[in-house]
């Protein structure tokens, strides 16, 4: 490998975190630094289709190109719309505190 870069792989489950570290060569991928990260293997749950993947906290597509100490992240699918619980928060907030007083 001529040149390679070293960039890092994170995922995050609520009672587990990794951070794997892996070289590519200049010019590899997101999908490359997955693969040869071993996620996939260590994580089964990851579906590639359903999940959304970033570069530092940005949205970014599976083949864009990576440089190098860039940070690769996957995120798990929402299970429920934040702004629909806050809502229901809200709502419930205010009947709490009318019948509160």
């Amino acid at each position: 490998m001529a040149d390679p870069i070293a960039v890092d792989v994170v995922y995050a489950r609520p009672e587990q975190q990794v951070l794997l570290r892996v070289k590519l060569p200049r010019g590899g991928t997101l999908l490359q630094a997955i693969q040869a990260s071993g996620v996939l293997q260590k994580f089964p749950e990851i579906d590639l289709a359903r999940c959304k993947v970033g570069i530092f906290g940005k949205l970014v597509k599976i083949d864009s190109p990576l440089r190098e100490h860039d940070r690769v992240e996957i995120y798990r699918p929402l299970i429920a719309d934040p702004k629909e619980v806050r809502r229901q928060r809200a709502a419930l907030g205010k009947a709490m505190k009318k019948g509160g007083e």
